[in-house]
């Protein structure tokens, strides 16, 4: 599992030009699912995204605050590209993108694991074409690994 999460002030998520899910201060997390991820993987990501400390106090930069210590918000967005493979060639392969049937239910149990910490969740629709607007602070952008 792979997750690139941004620092925002807010964001929204867009499908046929209507908003389906938005959010203020927290983050955006582009959520990637390979072939054999597993709930070991989803309370790995979920954990570090749920307490590292990439929020300053009101008034500084300081990295001391997760997001929950600050009441924030996430805006789950699912990320299959984040397994795109680019060293070969000039077209992307997703070869490590774990096809629909197997990533949906892994991305849904991903967000009930946040929810069950009492974070407000917003999400995007899983594989729709979506517009997501963001207004990065920092900016802060982070690439967290489960392997």
């Amino acid at each position: 599992m792979r997750a690139l999460i941004q620092r925002v002030s807010s964001s929204s998520v867009e499908v046929d030009n209507k908003i389906v899910g938005s959010i203020k201060k927290g983050l955006v997390v582009f959520l990637g699912i390979t072939h054999d991820d597993s709930d070991k993987e989803i309370d790995f990501i979920s954990n570090k995204i749920l307490n590292l400390r990439i929020f300053g106090d009101d008034n500084t930069e300081n990295f001391e605050k997760s997001i929950i210590d600050i009441s924030g918000e996430l805006l789950i967005i699912s990320q299959f590209t984040l397994y795109g493979e680019t060293k070969k060639g000039r077209r992307p392969s997703f070869i490590d993108s774990a096809k629909s049937e197997y990533a949906e239910p892994i991305y849904k149990n991903f967000i009930n694991k946040i929810k069950e910490k009492n974070i407000k969740v917003e999400t995007g629709i899983f594989g729709a074409k979506m517009r997501v607007n963001i207004v990065n602070e920092g900016p802060v952008t982070l690439v967290l690994d489960s392997k």
